[in-house]
């Protein structure tokens, strides 16, 4: 499969993403809110000409964090566009950079030729930076004819999900290969994604972006009270996070 039929493809199905935002909806209400941007239509006032991050969700937001400040420091000239594709994401980001100006906040459209350009005729950035493995072809081929290059940061390839791109080798090699950089987290994935088409003079080993995290001192410290208040200095301390539907109630019977 080629971008032309994936393009295709995604225009036929579209009804069927109308209908998984219903169904996110009726769960989540916040998926019924600002279905305009995800077509990149009504979105806010966007100063040009600065560099696009593109966090997917909650934890890409989070690690994309350290990074986000440091381009804010390294460029105090340029806006910085953070997107991503889920309510709790935004909520993440607005809440990481609230006290920001330069950060400007909306979803990424969906994957049609026509919203690409649109999104990008109106943040017109210099640079795109994806976190983690959140491609799509059409958007990275409109960065390309526009001559932006686009970054992969804190990337990452499974084998799993490196068969699955395998499959459409017609469409993933040419993405890949229009791409300007991959840093990536281990040497194993930087083959896979070489395997794929990424050029190999631009992929680096970098690392994983989630070890420049730094834990705030007043978080210690509130910690520290915790364990008096609990009184468990001298025990260990379980915690379930990020649990899904149906894992409380384990959690809360162990």
């Amino acid at each position: 499969m080629n971008r032309t039929l994936y393009t295709a493809l995604f225009y036929l199905g579209l009804p069927l993403v109308a209908i998984r935002l219903w169904l996110r909806s009726r769960k989540a209400p916040a998926y019924a809110k600002r279905i305009g941007e995800r077509f990149s239509y009504g979105m806010p006032t966007m100063k040009p000409g600065g560099i696009w991050v593109h966090a997917v969700s909650v934890g890409e937001s989070i690690a994309a964090a350290p990074m986000i400040r440091a381009l804010l420091q390294r460029y105090p000239q340029l806006p910085i566009t953070v997107t991503c594709m889920t309510p709790t994401g935004s909520e993440r980001i607005q809440a990481l950079f609230a006290n920001e100006p330069r950060i400007q906040h909306c979803y990424l459209p969906y994957d049609l030729p026509c919203a690409a350009r649109r999104f990008l005729d109106r943040v017109q950035p210099k640079l795109a930076v994806i976190m983690e493995t959140e491609l799509w072809p059409n958007h990275i081929h409109q960065c390309a004819k526009r001559g932006i290059p686009v970054a992969l940061a804190n990337a990452r390839l499974s084998e799993r999900s490196a068969r699955g791109y395998g499959r459409f080798a017609k469409l993933t090699g040419p993405m890949l290969a229009e791409m300007s950089l991959f840093a990536v987290q281990t040497e194993a994935e930087a083959q896979r994604f070489r395997e794929l088409g990424a050029r190999a003079q631009t992929v680096e080993v970098t690392g994983s972006i989630k070890f420049d995290l730094t834990i705030d001192p007043q978080l210690l410290q509130r910690a520290t009270e915790l364990r008096g208040q609990w009184q468990a200095q001298e025990r260990p301390v379980w915690i379930a996070a990020s649990t899904h539907d149906g894992e409380d109630e384990v959690v809360l019977a162990a």
